[in-house]
């Protein structure tokens, strides 16, 4: 019998395709370390996010592929995770050790927008990313309670080193400001608090950066859009029209000033009795996923109403880490990867035209400083 190949291995593993991207391992560079002994094969693929939802998918497919090479005994395929840079980094980037920074918005207040932030963080950590998270939200700054941490950051160099919790490093003005004292701020104030949240906080590399952003489409939602190269904005909105106009302003808001959308989020979605199991829509139900059919954006789940949602907010406990096994921990895991998802989706639509755009740059250059 004819020996396994490396050559062999890789001609098979062309015909595996990456289910998001729609191209083959090869093609994608996500095939590394082929070590082949007798009839066994082990190898490397590279995933684009650790919380990659279709792992088992990709294994499959490559089990199938390299073990029907003649002579082949075993396929052993092990994981790992190379989070891509999100948007193109610009000189003046304030966070440049920083892949991916997700803005998380609603168009009013009392969504849970600050509970999806929280949780998506821990789930992102939990599935193996490097993760940050920013209380945007100067006037209700939330995140310190929710996450459970109350000594606040301290300094190194002039710096700011974040608090961490829950493997999560975060920032918020709550750890500055008196609990009972109101923050009376115009814009250009919180424009400046922002931009130091970025450049003066020393977050080191992270996979993705979670912004909590205040309700509506003020001075924070501008000044993010305007200090770093966003990846994505999460509209998170709960079923009832009126929640649901709101976060429309929101989305077009973005859309305006260049930031992708990577979907809507159906917060608060449908309460299940503990005791007897009937649900009931106390918000209504499925108007999240119309909007995003209407405006032609993701729909990227929902999220079931639970007390214990609310109770490990106020304890510092968030859902995903104190009841894992529940289904709305499972609901937001599985946001957390459907959104990791698409961010490595735009990220590879992103480097196939960025050559285009700079060839057209290089070609049109000479004719403008010319004219």
């Amino acid at each position: 019998m004819a020996a396994v190949t490396e050559q062999a291995v890789v001609d098979a593993l062309r015909t595996v395709i990456e289910p998001e991207l729609h191209k083959d391992l090869i093609t994608l560079n996500m095939v590394k370390d082929i070590a082949i002994q007798g009839g066994a094969v082990k190898f490397t693929v590279v995933l684009t996010t650790p919380a990659c939802p279709l792992k088992t998918e990709i294994k499959e497919s490559c089990d199938k592929a390299v073990g029907a090479i003649p002579g082949v005994t075993g396929v052993d395929v092990e994981f790992t995770a190379n989070v891509q840079q999100g948007r193109t980094q610009t000189k003046d980037n304030l966070i440049p050790t920083v892949k991916n920074t997700i803005a998380v918005s609603s168009g009013k207040g009392g969504v849970g927008k600050s509970t999806v932030a929280v949780n998506l963080a821990v789930a992102l950590t939990l599935q193996g990313a490097k993760v940050g998270l920013m209380d945007a939200d100067m006037y209700g700054p939330n995140i310190p309670m929710m996450m459970g941490v109350e000594r606040p950051p301290e300094q190194q160099d002039g710096k700011l080193l974040p608090a961490e919790s829950h493997g999560v490093k975060l920032i918020s003005m709550g750890f500055f400001v008196p609990e009972d004292t109101p923050l009376t701020w115009r814009g250009p104030m919180i424009h400046t608090a922002i931009q130091q949240f970025l450049r003066d906080v020393l977050w080191g590399d992270l996979d993705y950066l979670v912004v909590d952003l205040p309700p509506g489409t003020g001075d924070a939602q501008l000044s993010i859009a305007q200090l770093v190269p966003l990846t994505g904005a999460i509209i998170v909105t709960t079923p009832q029209e009126v929640a649901l106009h709101d976060s429309r302003k929101g989305l077009v808001m973005f859309q305006k000033v260049n930031v992708p959308i990577l979907g809507i989020v159906e917060n608060m979605s449908g309460f299940v009795c503990g005791k007897c199991g009937e649900r009931t829509e106390i918000f209504s139900y499925g108007g999240g996923e119309r909007a995003a059919s209407k405006l032609g954006v993701p729909f990227l789940g929902r999220i079931p109403i639970d007390p214990a949602i609310r109770a490990g907010g106020d304890m510092g406990r968030p859902l995903v880490m104190a009841n894992p096994e529940s289904p709305q921990a499972k609901a937001f895991m599985e946001l957390a990867s459907r959104i990791a998802a698409r961010i490595s989706v735009l990220t590879a639509e992103a480097s196939e035209t960025a050559p285009i755009e700079s060839l057209l740059q290089k070609i049109t250059k000479p004719i403008t400083s010319g004219a």
